[in-house]
């Protein structure tokens, strides 16, 4: 009966969630010191970055798919299944999201016009933070499960996610100014540069969705 009950909890997934979740904030990390490359135009180095993202990626796609296929069925937790996988599903996106944006722009050799690299800094640096603090509410998941997602850790969390609901909302308001720069800049780049600045931008902003959407599903899980 004990190795039955200690097989139970060894089979948890809750730290595979956590560490697939520090594998996706960390590939979301490194595009700050990718678009640091790409702003000095040191083009070897953001290659080397953007192959760690993707490395990073797939390391996080490895977790992914092996959490997936080995997840039991008759988990005796005070949540579904199915929400883990969906919650897993949130937290993919953002690496993804970052293989993305550093594919795109390591591609087509992207260097954004010199007035705006603050804004541009501005707003990654911002949509990591969404990240990171995506990555501290998962960490509470196991408090969470030990408390049967209710009471004094419940509110906690709840605080974390407000705390990230107002980092997404800072990234909005970022991605807004630094649009507006290189639309005033629109008539001295070339159309289609301008086009895929604009991609960029879009995907950095979605980054920090991504992460919110991840709070988002923790706190859906935490009201049932």
């Amino acid at each position: 009966m004990a190795n039955s009950i200690l097989d139970l909890f060894a089979s948890s997934p809750i730290r595979p969630m956590q560490d697939h979740m520090a594998k996706v904030h960390e590939c979301a990390s490194e595009l700050k010191n990718f678009f640091k490359a790409t702003i000095e135009g040191n083009w070897e180095q953001a290659d080397q970055l953007k192959t760690r993202i993707r490395e990073l990626e797939n390391e996080a796609d490895d977790l992914k798919h092996d959490l997936r296929m080995h997840l039991p069925k008759g988990l005796f937790l005070p949540v579904a299944r199915t929400d883990l996988l969906a919650l897993l599903s949130k937290q993919d996106k953002i690496a993804n999201i970052a293989r993305d944006i550093s594919g795109l722009v390591f591609g087509r050799k992207m260097q954004f016009p010199a007035s705006v690299n603050e804004d541009l800094m501005g707003l990654i640096q911002r949509s990591i933070d969404a990240s990171a603090q995506a990555f501290k509410a998962i960490n509470e998941l196991d408090e969470l499960l030990a408390t049967g997602f209710r009471g004094r850790e419940a509110s906690l969390v709840e605080e974390m996610i407000d705390q990230l609901d107002m980092i997404e909302n800072d990234t909005d308001d970022l991605q807004r100014e630094l649009l507006f720069k290189i639309f005033e800049q629109e008539n001295e780049l070339p159309p289609v540069q301008v086009m895929f600045m604009y991609k960029v931008v879009q995907q950095i902003g979605d980054l920090a969705d991504s992460a919110q959407s991840v709070g988002s599903r923790l706190e859906m899980m935490i009201a049932r």
